[in-house]
């Protein structure tokens, strides 16, 4: 009986021994892993924290999209601006130009009203003076074409002591040709003479001839006729 407990006793205390062995083990395994642990963790509190990129595409292309409609509108609004200033700088120069065509007619017109006018008035006591008045304002030819004329002109008004007065209607110019006006002027004339001393009134019609590139002298002068007797 002894012999069998002594002999039992060494297999209980190599069985202690063992689990004592096993028991070391999985604590030294147990600490290894809380090492392994502590030095992840370590590193992973060392390690910069990744953080996840953002794409650039949606940016980029909601960036672009809005550049290309900024530039659309500010590219629309220059060529309306560009448009409008046009316009008005051509609005301003037809009304310029229209301005200065009118201003130019008026002229034209004042200038052949004033001589027809005056070549219709006629006093036979001083004939003199109505030639004066038919080379007032006149180019040198046609002041010398009157001047040729005027002894025939005495000749047929004087015996008929013929008296005429006149008075503007209306007058328009009929033509432009750079500058130079052809202009129609209506005038009411007033006459008597020794077989009329009752006197007449007729409408007689002046073609005057006014060169504005000339200082606005009169180049030439049609429907005198009218206004006076036949010969």
């Amino acid at each position: 009986m002894d012999t069998d407990t002594d002999t039992a006793r060494p297999d209980a205390t190599e069985a202690s021994k063992a689990g004592e062995t096993t028991t070391a083990d999985d604590t030294a395994a147990a600490g290894a892993d809380r090492e392994q642990a502590r030095d992840e963790e370590r590193r992973s509190d060392a390690a910069p924290a990744r953080r996840t990129p953002k794409s650039p595409a949606r940016r980029s292309i909601s960036i672009s999209l809005r550049g290309a409609v900024w530039v659309a509108a500010v590219a629309v609004l220059a060529v309306t601006v560009v448009t409008l200033a046009a316009f008005l700088i051509a609005a301003r120069h037809e009304i310029s130009d229209r301005a200065a065509t009118d201003a130019a007619h008026r002229r034209a017109e004042q200038v052949a009203t004033d001589y027809s006018v005056g070549a219709a008035t006629v006093d036979p006591g001083d004939f003199n003076a109505w030639v004066a008045r038919l080379k007032n304002n006149t180019a040198p030819p046609l002041a010398n074409k009157f001047d040729a004329t005027a002894p025939k002109l005495q000749e047929i008004l004087t015996p008929l002591k013929w008296t005429s007065t006149a008075g503007p209607i209306a007058a328009k110019v009929m033509s432009d040709a750079g500058g130079v006006y052809k202009v129609d002027v209506f005038v009411n004339v007033s006459s008597t003479n020794v077989q009329n001393p009752d006197g007449a009134q007729t409408t007689v019609t002046y073609n005057i001839t006014v060169d504005g590139n000339a200082d606005w002298k009169i180049t030439d002068v049609g429907g005198m006729d009218a206004a006076l007797p036949q010969k």
